[in-house]
C-alpha cells in the first residue's frame, strides 16, 4: 500500500505518453502551430512498464492513460495490452479528444482497455472549431459512438466557458442522459499556456444553468473521486461537477502522475517533480522505488487552487505535458 505524507492511500496512477496533441484547444495550448513537433525525450513503453509494475506491486489498482492526445503515440495499444496481461483486474482507462477513435476504439478494447473519458464541450461545429481551432466536432461524435458500440466505458467531460459554450451546458447534459453516459463539467483550471482571454464559469454557475430547466440534489462526492456528484430525479440521472476551487477537493486525493519523459509528479498544480528516466533506463527499479517514496511523502496535502476564481490563481504547469 503505497501512503502520502498526510496519510491518504495513493492507488491511483495516470501516465502521459505524450505531450503532442492534434487539437489546439484554447485552454490548453492554442499558441502551439500544428507543425510544432515538441522535444520529447520519450521513455520506451517497457521502461514506462517498469515503473508501473513497481507502483502495482505497491498498491496501484486504478491507472489512466493520458496526453497530449494519448492515441497519437504510435502502438498504444500493445502498451495497453502489456499493463493488461500483467494485472488484468486493473481499473484501465484512457482520456482522448475521441478524434482517433472511429479507427482505434476496437484495437483499445481487444487490448485491455475498459474505459474512456471524451472530452466534448460543444455540439455545435462552429464552436468546436473555435475552441479546438480545427474543425473537428463530426470525427469526435463519431469516436464517440464507436467507443460505445464496441463496448467501452465512456464519461464525457466539458469545460464551460464564459460567452463560448455557456449556452450548450445543458444540451451537452442531455446529449449523455440520451446515451446513459455521465457527463462531468470541468471547472476551467487557469494556466499560463492558455488563451488569456478565456473567462471560465464556478461550479455555482454551471449548476445555476442547469437549475434553469432541471431540479437538482446534491449527492457527494464518491470516494475519491474528483467529480462532486448531482442527481436529476426528472430524468434518474447523475451528473459530476469537477471544482479544483473548492475547498475540500484535495481531501482524499490518490493520484499521482508521470509524464512521457519520466517526471514523477505529486500534484497536477505544482511544478516539483523529481524523474525516475535514469533509473528505468539503467533497469535499477529499486531506485525507481525510492523516487516513488520521495514522491509520495512531499506530496502537498492540497493544491494552490483553494480559493476562488476570482483570486486569479494561474499554474505554470503545462497540462499538455501531463494530462488533466
Amino acid at each position: 500500500m503505497l501512503i502520502d505524507g498526510h496519510g491518504r492511500e495513493v492507488n491511483y496512477l495516470r501516465v502521459s505518453v505524450t505531450e503532442r496533441c492534434n487539437f489546439r484547444c484554447q485552454y490548453c495550448m492554442p499558441e502551439k502551430p500544428f507543425s510544432w513537433v515538441p522535444k520529447e525525450n520519450l521513455l520506451s513503453f517497457e521502461e514506462l512498464f517498469l515503473f508501473m509494475k513497481v507502483a502495482i506491486d505497491s498498491g496501484v489498482n486504478k491507472i489512466r492513460l493520458t496526453g497530449g492526445e494519448p492515441l497519437l503515440r504510435e502502438n498504444l495499444d500493445t502498451f495497453i495490452k502489456m499493463i493488461h496481461d500483467y494485472k488484468p483486474d486493473i481499473d484501465l482507462a484512457l482520456t482522448s479528444n475521441g478524434y482517433l477513435l472511429p479507427k482505434s476504439a476496437q484495437k483499445l478494447k481487444d487490448a485491455g482497455l475498459k474505459r474512456l473519458n471524451i472530452s466534448l464541450d460543444t455540439l455545435k461545429p462552429a464552436v468546436a472549431a473555435q475552441i479546438a481551432q480545427k474543425n473537428v466536432l463530426g470525427k469526435v461524435l463519431e469516436g464517440i459512438e464507436k467507443a460505445l458500440d464496441v463496448g467501452l466505458g465512456v464519461k464525457i467531460n466539458m469545460v464551460p466557458l464564459k460567452g463560448v459554450n455557456d449556452g450548450e451546458i445543458v444540451d451537452i447534459l442531455e446529449y449523455c442522459y440520451d446515451r446513459g453516459i455521465k457527463v462531468r463539467f470541468i471547472e476551467y483550471m487557469e494556466n499560463s499556456y492558455a488563451n488569456s482571454d478565456l473567462q471560465g464559469m464556478h461550479g455555482k454557475e454551471i449548476l445555476a444553468k442547469v437549475k434553469e430547466r432541471y431540479e437538482i440534489k446534491t449527492v457527494g462526492r464518491e470516494g475519491a473521486s474528483p467529480s462532486f456528484n448531482y442527481y436529476i430525479e426528472e430524468l434518474d440521472y447523475e451528473f459530476g461537477l469537477i471544482d479544483p476551487h473548492k475547498h475540500d477537493f484535495c481531501d482524499n486525493c490518490n493520484r499521482i502522475r508521470l509524464t512521457a519523459e519520466g517526471h514523477l509528479i505529486p500534484c497536477l498544480y505544482f511544478d516539483e517533480a523529481l524523474s525516475i528516466a535514469e533509473s528505468v533506463r539503467e533497469g535499477d527499479v529499486e531506485a525507481a522505488a525510492k523516487v516513488l517514496a520521495t514522491v509520495l511523502k512531499e506530496k502537498p496535502k492540497e493544491n494552490r487552487w483553494s480559493t476562488s476564481l476570482e483570486d486569479g490563481d494561474t499554474s505554470g504547469r503545462a497540462f499538455y505535458q501531463t494530462g488533466g
